[in-house]
This record gives C-alpha cells, structure tokens and sequence, in this order.
C-alpha cells in the first residue's frame, strides 16, 4: 500500500508511546490520522501536532468505538489502515502468600478479566467494526483494500512471574492473526502482529534511570531500550509491503524474558 494523502488511517493507544510514534510516522507520510486514547489532554495534543483528529474512547465498550470510528470517518473519510497500541497491564501472581500474615489468595478475577476486555477483546473489537468498513471500499493495487497491525508483546510468548492475564491477553492478540488474515483474505485486508520487547514509553521512564539501566542490561543487542520509532517503523513495513501477511513478528534486540 502506497501511505500518502488519500490514505485514512485509525491508531488506537496514540496519544502516547508506541501509539503516537506511529501516528507520528504515519502522518510524515502524508496519511491523515485518528487517534484513539481515554487520555483527552495528550490525545487533542498529539492529533493537533500531527494534523489529525482526536477521539476519545473506551475499546471495551461497543457504542464508545462505534462514536470514534464515526467521528473519524466525518473527518477523513473510511480508513483503510488500522493499528491497535491500546493496552494495559498488571502485575499480579496466579496464589500470593501475604509476608505477614502468610495468608494466601488468588488473582482476583475482576483483575484478570480487565485484562483481557481491553487487550484481546478490545483489539478485536476494533478489528472487527474496522474491517466491516475497509470491505466496503473500492480495491487498490492487487486487489488490497487495507492493512491492520496489531500489538501483542514478548509476554505471549515468554511471559514473566505475575503476568499471568497479560500473557494470555498478549498470546490470544498473537493466535488471532492468522485465522483473523485468513477470515479477510477475500476482502484484501492484511492482518500482522507485532510482539515488542521492553521499549522506551513513558510509563516505563517513568521508573527512573536505575530501572532503564537494569533492563536494557538485559537486552542482548543493542544494549538498550526499543525505541517507540522504531516500533513505528515495523508497523510502517507491515502496512506498506504488500506480501507481508497473517505474521506475528518480535521486535525486541533477542531478549527473553526471564521468570522475573
């Protein structure tokens, strides 16, 4: 797919990180972007640096995404790229034993299934209403009306102590690409995730240089952090190269995470 002017794309999460360096990317190449986030005060920010339009939106909710993909087709017409950076995450063991008490308990349930509302459900919740549009527009060259990307993360595959809900949410992102490419195939809209290691957002910098120092040690190579452009640049290829598709790709310097 050719990214210019008359390519209308929605990046979910793009307010901040990973999300708004690839809305970012997506607009130097001329395609005009909305932006989903919950975060209004970043959200209007980065859509007004980058000439797009922001939408406020909870992914777990139908009538929310159902709005924000209506704002954003008012504004730049059907999109035919979709990228889903919208996540959260916890940290919590399956049985934890209190250190004072050694009561023990188990991962509140209520937690676990948040998880997966806005990981799993919610990514393929704007899949689906995304696709339902895409398929409605006039192919491009070979046939192609759309890509998607989306966001899983090393965790899928090797997920760390207390990341029960976050891995199965990640891994179950992973295991709909294929089946998800091969449902669209006869729509011509590509599927393709990708699986980031540990990157450089705000959240994470949050922690302090100590704990950036530790973690990028961890890293093989480059001994350092991922950069959020450099997610951005993955996302780009996947989109714009027309061959590549059902994947699931770790961008992540050969790390493998350790049990903690």
């Amino acid at each position: 797919m050719k990214l210019n002017s008359s390519i209308a794309a929605v990046v979910t999460g793009g307010a901040s990180g990973l999300g708004k360096a690839t809305a970012v990317a997506l607009a130097a190449k001329g395609v005009k972007v909305a932006l989903f986030d919950l975060n209004e005060e970043l959200g209007e920010a980065a859509a007004q640096e980058i000439g797009g339009v922001f939408c406020k939106v909870d992914i777990t909710s139908n009538e929310a995404v159902d709005a924000a993909f209506a704002k954003a087709r008012a504004a730049h017409g059907q999109e035919r790229v979709l990228v889903n950076c919208a996540g959260i995450g916890n940290g919590i063991k399956t049985v934890s034993r209190a250190k004072d008490t050694g009561e023990l308990t188990h991962f509140p349930l209520d937690a676990f299934e948040k998880i997966i509302q806005v990981n799993l459900l919610g990514t393929f919740r704007c899949i689906a209403k995304s696709a339902v549009g895409i398929a409605s527009l006039e192919p491009l060259e070979d046939g192609e009306k759309g890509a998607i990307v989306n966001t899983a993360s090393v965790a899928a595959e090797d997920g760390q102590i207390g990341q029960a809900a976050y891995s199965a949410s990640k891994g179950g992102v992973v295991g709909m690409a294929l089946p998800v490419a091969r449902d669209l195939m006869s729509e011509g809209i590509r599927v393709n995730t990708i699986l980031p290691g540990i990157f450089s957002t705000p959240l994470l910098m949050s922690g302090g240089p100590k704990l950036v120092e530790a973690l990028s040690a961890m890293v093989p190579f480059p001994k350092r952090l991922g950069l959020p452009e450099e997610y951005a640049n993955l996302a780009l290829t996947m989109i714009e190269n027309g061959y590549f598709n059902g994947e699931d790709v770790r961008l992540d310097g050969a790390i493998r995470m350790a049990p903690r």
